[in-house]
């Protein structure tokens, strides 16, 4: 991480909290890397670093029902940076949407578990994985929500190469002029995309600065202390007027020494011997 130049004083959590999070965080991170390397293709290092955002909001903030999918007040999740499609499954598989086994049919023809989040799958939402279209079908969620009177929640996950995308800002601007308070984007700010650092790419800093000026509120967070996290999550809550977004600064490949900010693992699959030495690194 360049910087850790966060926008507040975060707040301190219960130890047992904290504790509960990062050994479930690691334990995903192994349930990622284990079905990316059965499947033999799949993305690695963007799954990686988005585990520790999908774990605070699974496991605390996220109002939801394994049992119950369809829960009418629940809060929803849009994957938009579908590719990170692992980290979810794994998350959803430890909740109980569907049984662990499935894990192991990663990208196989037939599978519920698709390189992509497909409504074939308990708790997912929405298809995605065409970049720059899930905060647009958050944005929907989020009106729908307030015309049916429901105090749920959306919550939708991009990834910061996605954010070059158009069409994430003339979505960013109409949840401004609706006024979308129930709506919160996290940025999975890892700054490298399949063709190399966002920075030279195409430079979306400072990506504060522009939510901020389509008229959200920006928050940024270190995307790996789950005390940041949960407090980015509460302010959001808190506020009553407008969208709110995350930047949630993160590394590629977290977790993994030999992955972190490798752009080699943003599109691969550990081998059998990459995964030996990974789990080994996580550790029990």
């Amino acid at each position: 991480m360049e910087k850790e130049d966060f926008d507040f004083k975060p707040i301190q959590p219960p130890v047992e909290l904290i504790g509960k999070l990062t050994a479930k965080a690691r334990q995903l991170r192994k349930d990622v890397l284990v079905m990316l390397a059965k499947a033999g293709s799949g993305h690695t290092g963007g799954s990686l670093s988005a585990v520790d955002i999908l774990t605070a909001l699974y496991y605390h903030v996220l109002r939801h029902r394994p049992d119950e999918p369809d829960w009418p007040e629940r809060d929803r999740f849009v994957l938009s940076k579908g590719h990170a499609a692992p980290a979810l499954y794994a998350v959803l598989a430890d909740c109980g949407y569907f049984p662990r086994e499935h894990l192991e049919t990663l990208r196989r023809l037939g599978s519920p578990l698709q390189g992509h989040p497909c409504l074939c799958t308990p708790g997912v939402e929405i298809c995605t994985g065409s970049l720059g279209h899930g905060l647009s079908l958050a944005n929907g969620m989020a009106l729908g929500l307030r015309i049916d009177r429901k105090d749920s929640r959306v919550y939708a996950l991009l990834g910061d190469g996605e954010c070059e995308e158009g069409e994430v800002w003339e979505a960013a601007m109409s949840s401004a002029h609706f006024k979308l308070s129930n709506l919160t984007a996290i940025v999975d700010k890892n700054r490298l995309q399949i063709d190399g650092a966002t920075s030279e790419v195409m430079n979306i800093d400072p990506l504060d600065e522009k939510f901020r000026s389509f008229g959200w509120q920006a928050i940024n967070v270190n995307g790996h202390d789950f005390k940041h996290l949960l407090s980015g999550f509460r302010l959001a809550r808190a506020t009553g007027s407008r969208p709110t977004a995350i930047i949630a600064h993160t590394v590629k490949g977290k977790g993994v020494s030999f992955m972190e900010n490798n752009l080699e693992f943003h599109g691969r699959a550990p081998t059998e011997a990459e995964l030996k030495w990974a789990l080994a690194e996580l550790g029990e």
